[in-house]
């Protein structure tokens, strides 16, 4: 890929309300679409809020009716706000866009980051973002990391995990032992160019993400660098290692349109002796 430039919008008292840098991200998309910029990533913290992207079911919003900012990206409901590292790449790629594999590489760049400060992260297979696994188990990893022998959130279609405390708040995952989301990550393509991104927990209070269902996942929690790594640390700190890994892995990149599987062509039936 051609090189990256990366802009920085603003950060603690300066962060940067949502909308505003929405708005931000379609006048850079724009501009990327029509050649007139290059590549582009916006690094930014945002004021609380949360945003739904277009799967977010009802049901996954606050009960307590707080505002929720409806946005054009996938994915479903998260959280931004002081302590979170949120990063907007606005890159043009070969269309058809391969998705999954923009993903992947925002996903690398990420793990690679945490891996600078010490801390192992991966994947979860049919979940998107950043993962600290949990300690428990390995039999619970099968039902998305869970730790307990009996638990109401393997049966209970109904089980609403705000309403049963502080022992199955996504802010504890951590201390039951499950698999918890570091990073979240949620994109828009329109016209080949990318929107949207990634938002890492660096020292977030994460007590924010117990007032929804994070990501629509009701049986893992949400992680942050500071927790995991028991010492402070700051956008600050990480915003730079995140700039280069992104940097490294973005220009190292060399995408291919998502293969197209065409249907193959009806056959002609057999034709019957006269």
């Amino acid at each position: 890929m051609s090189e990256l430039r990366f802009v920085r919008l603003g950060f603690g008292p300066d962060a940067v309300e949502y909308r505003e840098a929405w708005a931000e991200q379609r006048r850079v998309h724009a501009a990327r679409f029509q050649d007139e910029i290059a590549d582009t990533c916006l690094l930014l913290e945002h004021p609380p809020v949360y945003t739904a992207g277009r799967r977010t079911e009802e049901g996954d919003r606050p009960l307590d009716g707080t505002p929720v900012i409806d946005v054009d990206r996938g994915g479903k409901i998260t959280w931004h706000g002081p302590g979170q590292l949120v990063g907007y790449p606005i890159l043009k790629l070969p269309r058809p866009v391969d998705v999954v594999a923009h993903v992947r590489r925002l996903e690398d760049a990420l793990i690679r980051a945490c891996a600078e400060f010490g801390l192992s992260t991966t994947r979860v297979e049919g979940r998107s973002g950043v993962w600290v696994l949990g300690e428990t188990r390995p039999a619970a990893r099968e039902h998305g990391g869970l730790s307990l022998d009996f638990d109401p959130r393997l049966d209970d279609e109904e089980f609403d995990p705000r309403l049963c405390g502080p022992e199955y708040a996504p802010s504890n995952a951590g201390q039951r032992g499950e698999d918890r989301k570091l990073a979240q990550i949620g994109i828009r393509v329109a016209k080949g160019v990318t929107m949207h991104g990634f938002s890492l927990n660096v020292n977030p209070d994460n007590t924010w993400f117990d007032r929804i269902v994070p990501c629509g996942i009701r049986d893992a929690g949400v992680a942050s660098l500071a927790s995991e790594l028991g010492r402070d640390i700051t956008v600050d700190e990480v915003a730079p290692v995140v700039e280069r890994h992104l940097r490294e892995v973005l220009e190292e990149a060399d995408p291919k349109p998502r293969v197209v599987e065409r249907p193959a062509p009806p056959t002609e039936p057999a034709s019957a002796p006269v």
